[in-house]
């Protein structure tokens, strides 16, 4: 790392009066997936056939109307597969396909055989312009590079003359552009465009790739709005982006390119390509729909989009990758889930407009369910696992009983080292908290009413405690209250009761009862206790011997 020296900052565009740090993204633009080209490329073992007829198809059923489909010159693999779309009428009347070919004579020839017969079509001419690639690969001058260029273009006209029936249209990319000089870049694009006569009808598409990345994002952006400043016909022009990811900035990069005036986007399912990759056009798109702007991509079952790509290219997505990774909308952290779970209840009062902390979307929008939005491990805490008993099995504690049972669960995945499932989080629940019955048990219990004026209620039971049985009486303003008065002439221990709450845990008739108590010794020190029945006065008591019992334990 010391041999940072050897390498130099990118020159920067001279441009003070640029335009695209102050617009905005108002709508989506053209896309172009070039899954099955630049992503199919990078593939230890690229797809077979029949996994790029599935995958041009799925592709099709998201939304895309341009999709690059190979290099039908480079191998036999990719021209069958042109031909397999095209004599298979796979091709829908509103999709156009892409191929890309070096400007070389017989490649350019052979590009058009593959596609004979196809009914939309665009060629993308390519060859590399800047000035490392000019001295280094090719040792070629500018003159020789802007021939070469124009040569191809020439000859792409005449071929597709020979195919009226089909509507070709012509892309032209710069490669390397980001390492080109701008004037010389400007130059050679409008030279293509010379060749091509691009009209309001048949608009000519000027592809500006960060072949290699090479700066920040701001610079490519820059480099944008100079290239649409000065491109000839700018109004039959449609700039076009292709971001590679070398910095890891390709989809900062392509969104500020599209704020600098690009009306197209060329890009990959989650950034797949050479090297790095490109920019993911999934994370673009879905930005955008942050926004409330149509992306005019359907990416409403993001899973089936993850198996699809996980399928064809033998990769995985990143558990941790914007919007379709597993943990996405899954927090751990015990501030964070408390801050999701008292924002989805504020979701209540306004439905139609998305707010919550910490997701920036609504998992649902993608085809997620709330259900793994809070996952509990040693991180948590009560908001967390309050949201979890909440969600999955109807408990509503009070405040200071969730405090506790986080701290509680929290110890026991401390403990395990593991992350805890609802189900385990319920059992610990159960266990900790719920009808716990040694030393004290309840057997039996009658009440009755002795003063109606003052609510004065006395109990009689039956209990279990420290194996023998035995028969308490008791009075107070309540069940409970008379039952602790019961206990302390027993066991002499003072029961004070801070807070009680009790609720249904299932809607109906027949539901059954939840109550939670909090209660303090002679100490201050505080116990949490839980009982459940399907009478509301038995799951009282039962909360009041669990609570009870924890007493005696310490």
């Amino acid at each position: 790392m010391k041999n940072y020296q050897k390498y130099k900052a990118y020159e920067t565009v001279q441009m003070a009066d640029r335009t695209w740090p102050s617009n905005c993204l108002t709508k989506a633009p053209m896309w172009c997936s070039v899954d099955l080209r630049d992503g199919n490329q990078a593939l230890e073992t690229p797809m077979s056939l029949d996994q790029k007829l599935e995958f041009f198809d799925f592709l099709v059923k998201t939304g895309f109307k341009e999709i690059e489909i190979g290099f039908p010159a480079a191998s036999e693999t990719e021209y069958e597969f042109t031909r397999a779309l095209i004599e298979n009428n796979l091709i829908p009347e509103d999709v156009t396909v892409q191929v890309l070919t070096q400007s070389r004579g017989h490649i350019i020839q052979r590009t058009f055989e593959a596609l004979k017969g196809v009914k939309n079509a665009i060629v993308h001419l390519y060859n590399s312009t800047s000035t490392l690639q000019r001295d280094v690969v090719f040792g070629n001058s500018q003159q020789a590079t802007i021939d070469l260029a124009v040569y191809g273009a020439q000859l792409i006209g005449d071929m597709a003359a020979q195919y009226p029936e089909t509507n070709y249209r012509f892309e032209y990319s710069p490669e390397s552009f980001t390492g080109t000089e701008m004037d010389f870049a400007v130059e050679i694009c409008n030279a293509v465009i010379d060749v091509w006569q691009p009209t309001t009808d048949k608009k000519v598409i000027i592809n500006l790739p960060a072949t290699v990345e090479m700066a920040t994002p701001n610079l490519y952006a820059d480099q944008i709005e100079y290239m649409c400043r000065n491109l000839k016909n700018r109004e039959n022009v449609l700039v076009s982006l292709h971001a590679h990811n070398d910095r890891g900035t390709a989809v900062a990069a392509t969104e500020l390119g599209m704020l600098a005036g690009a009306d197209r986007v060329e890009g990959t399912l989650f950034g797949n390509g050479e090297r790095t990759g490109n920019a993911d056009i999934m994370n673009v798109a879905m930005n955008l729909f942050t926004q409330g702007i149509d992306p005019l991509l359907d990416f409403g079952k993001i899973d089936e989009v993850v198996e699809i790509y996980e399928n064809a290219t033998s990769m995985h997505v990143h558990p941790r990758h914007p919007y379709a990774g597993q943990l996405v909308y899954t927090a751990f952290s015990g501030s964070h889930q408390d801050a999701i779970r008292k924002g989805m209840e504020a979701m209540k009062s306004h439905p139609e407009h998305w707010e919550v902390p910490y997701l920036p979307i609504d998992p649902m929008d993608v085809g997620r369910t709330y259900d793994p939005i809070i996952r509990i491990n040693s991180q948590s805490g009560k908001g967390g696992v309050t949201f979890i008993l909440e969600q999955y099995y109807s408990l509503h504690m009070p405040k200071a009983f969730q405090k506790d049972v986080g701290a509680v669960v929290t110890r026991v995945s401390d403990e395990m080292q593991c992350e805890l499932s609802p189900d385990k989080i319920f059992e610990i629940f159960n266990q900790e908290y719920v009808d716990i019955r040694s030393p004290l048990k309840l057997i039996q219990y009658r009440t009755e009413t002795v003063d109606p004026e003052r609510d004065v209620l006395a109990i009689e039971a039956e209990i279990e405690y420290g194996g023998e049985r035995h028969f308490i009486q008791g009075e107070g303003n309540g069940v409970v209250s008379a039952f602790c008065h019961a206990m302390d002439n027993l066991i002499h221990m003072p029961i004070d009761i801070i807070n009680y709450r009790g609720h249904s845990m299932e809607l109906g008739t027949n539901s059954r009862a939840i109550s939670y108590i909090e209660t303090k010794d002679a100490t201050g020190r505080r116990f949490y206790g839980a009982g459940t029945s399907s009478s509301v006065g038995k799951s009282s008591l039962r909360a009041v011997v669990s609570t009870i019992n924890k007493m005696l334990s310490v």
